[in-house]
């Protein structure tokens, strides 16, 4: 039973996620149930026989594309899952349909997996707008981590209140180490996130399992190859990815090198800031925008770049930076603890996250593109480092831990 919070609207990293997962229960047939706010988004597996979809009242969250469960009928939902019986309980966030998730497993005597997947702590700032509305949600934990009797009527979701976001990340963080210490085994994405949970519960049952990417089809050319060198960004649009700092430290590598060109793929108007910063590079010729792209159209823009930049310091494992390995691309990167694909000075570079750092970075790979054996070379370690998990590689994998923790009850 999938317990997830941010299954659309849109598209996301963890929505890709734990769609795979979904298809590869069903694809061994098993039965799988997902449970999330009602939302609209891609969704795969709709009507697929064995599988069950529980879709809870929400509420949109201001200037952003998400929504979040509201709480109500959350007693229903419990009634339905005591009803069903689920094997597994698999939480994949600290909203209130993860902490809806928690809830049950305990109820119920089921064994719980958790996967962390969104680094909460760096993205707190960026998304203070969500975290009131959690609070309810943290209170009645609390409640229910004591013993007592917890009604889920009780909650009420707070006033969104941008000055509450210092308490609300506080109350989160609390939450979140309540959950990983319900957990009987935590899941991460990478060794990064591992250490992330290791800080706040040290004593967790935790194993790293990256996320599987096959390579994506390649088709035409979808716009102009530029005359020099094309640098490329491919993925979610938001301001936790770092989207200005990319734009800055791309104008120092354009003075240096005035054939280069940034291409920024994604829905690149949905941020005011963001879309001033990315509309003046394009208006100055250095930046090209070709707007958001289906998943499967991506690896087109990836058989024409030269190379891969990521100026995100937020995420967990970044499967964009997977799908760039396993197109044969060098990558540029300002996460020093994301290394899963990345050996700096064979296949890229790791900077500071600063735009000269970044920039210089950049510089450096462009410069060796002209030696053929070094791009040759890069390549082929991109490929092989991304090619080390793939979908069948964690689905079985996570076929094997269900095994295991199922056998807990």
């Amino acid at each position: 039973m999938q317990f997830i919070d941010n299954y659309g609207p849109g598209s996301n990293g963890l929505m890709y996620a734990v769609q795979q997962l979904e298809g590869n229960l069903l694809d061994a047939g098993h039965e799988v149930i997902v449970v999330a706010p009602a939302a609209k988004g891609p969704n795969p597996h709709h009507g697929r026989p064995g599988r069950t979809e529980i879709r809870l009242p929400s509420v949109r969250v201001p200037k952003m594309p998400t929504r979040v469960a509201n709480g109500r009928k959350f007693d229903k939902t419990l009634d339905e899952i005591e009803r069903l019986n689920p094997d597994v309980i698999h939480v994949h966030g600290f909203g209130t349909v993860g902490v809806l998730g928690t809830w049950a497993a305990r109820r119920y005597g089921i064994p719980m997996m958790m996967t962390w997947h969104t680094d909460f702590d760096a993205y707190a700032d960026h998304y203070a707008s969500v975290l009131p509305l959690l609070t309810g949600v943290v209170r009645a934990f609390a409640t229910l981590s004591k013993g007592e009797v917890m009604n889920t009527r009780d909650i009420k979701l707070a006033e969104i209140r941008y000055e509450d976001r210092g308490r609300s990340t506080a109350s989160l963080l609390g939450l979140c180490q309540k959950m990983l210490e319900s957990a009987d085994l935590v899941t991460t994405p990478s060794p990064k996130t591992a250490a992330r949970c290791r800080d706040v519960v040290p004593d967790a049952n935790i194993i790293v399992v990256p996320n599987g990417v096959d390579p994506l089809p390649v088709g035409p050319p979808p716009i102009p190859k530029p005359d020099g060198p094309m640098v490329l960004y491919a993925g979610r649009i938001a301001p936790e990815k770092g989207i200005p700092l990319l734009a800055e430290a791309f104008t120092l590598v354009h003075a240096q090198r005035p054939d280069a060109r940034l291409c920024v793929v994604g829905d690149w108007e949905r941020y005011s800031n963001i879309k001033k910063v990315l509309a003046d590079g394009r208006a100055a010729g250095r930046i090209i925008l070709p707007g958001e792209q289906k998943r499967d159209d991506l690896g087109a823009f990836y058989a024409m770049a030269d190379v891969f930049a990521f100026a995100s310091q937020t995420d967990t494992q970044a499967l964009v930076l997977h799908e760039a390995a396993l197109a044969g691309l060098p990558i540029v990167s300002v996460d020093h603890e994301l290394r899963l694909v990345i050996e700096p000075g064979i296949n890229g570079e790791i900077t500071r996250p600063t735009a000269a750092s970044l920039a210089a970075g950049i510089l450096r790979v462009i410069d060796r593109l002209d030696d053929q054996q070094w791009r040759d070379n890069a390549s082929r370690r991109s490929i092989e480092l991304a090619s080390q998990w793939t979908i069948q590689s964690q689905a079985d994998e996570m076929l094997r831990l269900y095994g295991e923790v199922a056998a807990l009850r």
